[in-house]
């Protein structure tokens, strides 16, 4: 599917539902993608995209950013806590701060600069155990602690269970962003980017569906 037919399929989406047109951001997940592909996206005009490792980040946008302008790079895996500083030189959003030990960590890094990325908590809402994220129980008490710490979190994201209809984890991430006054909801992903603009994403994650299947050789 093309880069055009998704965006027409969020837009359509977003007016279905009453959402403000262009109120969905769309990330182009390009991890593991080949480069030529990556760089067929971006000669398309498109300049979000989503990565889940730092060490193929920093292996292939610095190059890429210096090739194409306004390019934004957001963090959407599992961060490790001794990568948190070479992440916060890397990209523009982190959505998955998911631990008390990562957040604490990102805090005293972005105190010593002075600058962050946007913040995203990741929710477990599934409370799954080989999940990670922060669990529904616990999130509340996890933002005041980020926000004790003056670590900016603009919203929250999740990865609802294989295989569950997403509606319900969808409508829960979205009552407990209102509930602790954040906006941000990074939330759906190739197979159900609609159903969360219905429940108000401000992010979608869309990879295979713009890329084709990745290639893990």
């Amino acid at each position: 599917m093309s880069l055009a037919q998704i965006t027409a399929r969020i837009r359509a989406a977003e007016a279905a539902h009453g959402r403000l047109p262009g109120s969905t951001r769309l990330i182009a997940v390009s991890k593991v993608q080949p480069l030529d592909r990556v760089v067929a996206v971006l000669e398309e005009g498109h300049r979000l995209f989503g990565e889940n490792y730092v060490q193929e980040t920093a292996g292939k946008w610095p190059d890429l950013r210096a090739r194409f302008s306004g390019v934004q790079v957001h963090m959407i895996g599992p961060l490790q806590t001794n990568k948190a500083k070479q992440a916060l030189d890397l990209f523009d959003a982190i959505h998955s701060v998911d631990r008390p030990s990562l957040a604490d960590k990102l805090a005293r890094l972005v105190q010593e600069r002075g600058t962050a990325p946007e913040m995203f908590v990741q929710v477990n809402t599934g409370e799954e155990p080989q999940k990670a994220g922060v669990l529904p129980a616990d999130l509340d008490a996890f933002i005041a602690r980020c926000r004790a710490m003056d670590l900016p979190v603009q919203g929250l994201m999740c990865i609802p269970p294989e295989g569950e209809d997403p509606s319900p984890h969808f409508a829960m991430l979205a009552a407990m962003a209102a509930r602790n006054g954040l906006s941000g909801l990074s939330m759906g992903m190739s197979s159900d980017f609609e159903i969360a603009i219905a429940h108000g994403a401000t992010h979608v994650r869309v990879g295979s569906a713009i890329f084709g299947a990745r290639s893990y050789g």
